[in-house]
This record gives C-alpha cells, sequence and structure tokens, in this order.
C-alpha cells in the first residue's frame, strides 16, 4: 500500500459516528474496518494488523481508556498509533489517553482537514517505526550470523572472551585426551581423481566426523588436508574424556565401513590417541584458530603417522584410563620419532 495511505480501525458504538468517521477515511484512500465497541476492536487487532486505530472514549462496557491500556500492554499491538476522538474535551481526559499512550486526540466534531494531518503524522511516524525495526532485525539475523560463525571455529567460552577484547586467551589443562584421524594413502586415493571430487569426499567424511564430535561433546580442532584432529576435555574439563574420545574413535571407524558400503569405496583411517596435559588457545588476530600445544599433542600426532592402518593406536596413558572398560591389543615397544622407544597399544572394541 502507498505510505501516504493506510489500515484503518474506527471503534465507536454509534452507528453515525462509525459511518461518518469511515466516509472520510475511504474519501482520503484509506482502508477502513469498524468495530462496534472496544472488545471488538481487541478481537480484530489480534486478527488482523493496523497501521491506525482511531478511538472513541465514552463506550459502554469496555471505554476508550480500557482498550488503549490493553492495546499497550501488548508487545504485539503496542506499536500500533492510537488516535483518541471523544466529545470530552476537559484537559484531564487529554492527559490521561497520552499519558496511556495514545499518539493523538482529536474531539468531536472532528475538522477534516485536521483529521488528515494528524493522519498523515501518524502513518509517517509509523513508517519511520517499521523502518527502524526492519533494520534492527536485519542488523540482529546478521548478529546471529556472525555469532554461529564464530561458535564454528571457536567454544562458546574462548568466543566470549574474545568478544571481550582479551589480549591473549591461553589456558593450560592438566589432562586432556586428543585424537588424530589420517586417511590412509590420501596421496595415491587423490592421484586418480578431479580436486572438487576430492573436496567432496572430504566434505562428507568430515561432516560426519562432525556429527559425531557434537554427539560425544568434544571439541574439534583443525582439518589438516586429509587429517582431523579432535579434543576430550577442554574447554570444559570432564572426568570421562578419555573414554569419551575412545567412542568416538570407534565410531568414526563404524562411519568410514558405512560410508564404503554406500559409495563403494575402499577408504581406511589411521588413528591416534594420547592422554595428558596440554594449553590451549588462539594466537593471532587474523584468520585466527582454536589450538592446542604440548607434547600430548605431538605424541598423539606420532601414535597416528605410526600407527596401522584401520586400528586405533593409544599410549600407555590412554590404555590406563581405559582398559577396564574397552577391548586392547598390546602392540609392544615401538620407536616413536622424536619420542624414543613407547609402549603402545590398540583400541579393538568396546
Amino acid at each position: 500500500m502507498d505510505a501516504e495511505y493506510g489500515s484503518m480501525l474506527v471503534v465507536d458504538d454509534v452507528e453515525a459516528n462509525r459511518e461518518l468517521l469511515s466516509r472520510r477515511l475511504r474519501k482520503q484512500g484509506h482502508t477502513v474496518t469498524v468495530a462496534e465497541n472496544g472488545r471488538r476492536a481487541i478481537n480484530l487487532l489480534q486478527q488482523q494488523p493496523y497501521d491506525i486505530v482511531l478511538c472513541d472514549i465514552m463506550m459502554p462496557e469496555m471505554d476508550g481508556f480500557q482498550v488503549l491500556e490493553q492495546l499497550k500492554a501488548d508487545p504485539a499491538l503496542r506499536h500500533i498509533p492510537v488516535i483518541m476522538i471523544s466529545a470530552l474535551d476537559d484537559i484531564e481526559s487529554v492527559v490521561r489517553c497520552i499519558e496511556l499512550g495514545a499518539e493523538d486526540y482529536l474531539f468531536k466534531p472532528f475538522n477534516p482537514t485536521l483529521l488528515r494531518a494528524r493522519i498523515g503524522a501518524c502513518l509517517e511516524k509509523k513508517r519511520l517505526r517499521d523502518q527502524e525495526q526492519a533494520y534492527l532485525k536485519q542488523i540482529q539475523v546478521e548478529q546471529e550470523k556472525s555469532e554461529r560463525l564464530l561458535l564454528s571455529i571457536l567454544p562458546k567460552s574462548v568466543a566470549e572472551q574474545l568478544k571481550q577484547e582479551q589480549q591473549t586467551i591461553a589456558e593450560s589443562f592438566t589432562e586432556a585426551t586428543v585424537l588424530f584421524a589420517d586417511i590412509v594413502d590420501f596421496t595415491q586415493l587423490s592421484s586418480h581423481r578431479a580436486p572438487i571430487a576430492i573436496v567432496s569426499l572430504l566434505n562428507e567424511i568430515f561432516s560426519a566426523f562432525d556429527h559425531l564430535a557434537d554427539l560425544h561433546r568434544l571439541e574439534k580442532i583443525k582439518t589438516i588436508g586429509d587429517a582431523y584432529m579432535v579434543v576430550g576435555g577442554i574447554p570444559t574439563t570432564r572426568p570421562d574424556h578419555a573414554e569419551a574420545i575412545a567412542e568416538m574413535a570407534l565410531d568414526m571407524q563404524d562411519a568410514i565401513a558405512k560410508f564404503n558400503q554406500k559409495t563403494g569405496e575402499s577408504i581406511s583411517l589411521r588413528l591416534g590417541i594420547s592422554t595428558g596435559p596440554v594449553v590451549a588457545g588462539v594466537i593471532g588476530t587474523k584468520k585466527f584458530i582454536y589450538d592446542l600445544w604440548g607434547d600430548t599433542v605431538n605424541t598423539a600426532s606420532r601414535m597416528e603417522s605410526q600407527g596401522i592402518s584401520g586400528s586405533i593406536q593409544v599410549t600407555e596413558a590412554t590404555y590406563q584410563l581405559l582398559h577396564t572398560k574397552y577391548q586392547f591389543q598390546e602392540r609392544g615397544v615401538i620407536d616413536i620419532k622424536g619420542k624414543g622407544e613407547m609402549r603402545t597399544y590398540l583400541l579393538r572394541g568396546r
């Protein structure tokens, strides 16, 4: 509808008054609905939107003051401008209407030119308010998008710290469990495929892993090429961090098996797990990520890179936390690059 015209609700218990006012408004180009009493007016307002309400004061059962009071008490309706039209010309009635939230007050018999001017002013105010609300809603939508994007990159507690403009975001954890997963022979696998096909394949696999990380309340740290890194026990500490990671690892194997069955691929994972102290935080101001540092992280990476295709290799520390709840096979003492000899185990099942 043109900004100069609006949808009007005329409320008056006298039919002659309703007809006179409605005729004037329609002549000015407005759409008009009438209500013979206050309760009918409230029902109509709850059913459809109006740009302006023109309401008489002296009505039986529910007078104009009560209509105005109920209208302004409803968050969904309170923004609708109300012009009170009444034969009451005492200042107290005018003041009461304004205090209750009326936009304007006209005395009967009303002046048509003044009526047009008051309605035009109300429509302009409403148009500006609606425009403001639309802008605010759009800003809220964009803020929510930004918040979702931020939370897809950082844990909520870390994001809150970042929004408070903390210069350094870092925290030490005495014990956490880190998992690295890698697709075996990925270079050979990708050499015979188009780049877009490789990206699509990784996206499907890693999206399934992301779902598992959410399911087990774990923190995905990052993907590096065809490698996937996730941690349990940070940024919120939990006593079952090793168990949650073990569940994640076994579910990742199941997910790959289902993926192979669906696609006809023969992809295999190599997984490594380590438990111990870590430092977690955010470094830099651009393209930052929430990352982990420490010997536990390096060891988990070595457990994966020097593991066995299709197996989950864990350190002695992880084994000690899980051996009563899960099935393990001792791999024995092996030489781990940068670490020397370490006794490792293969997680076989629950």
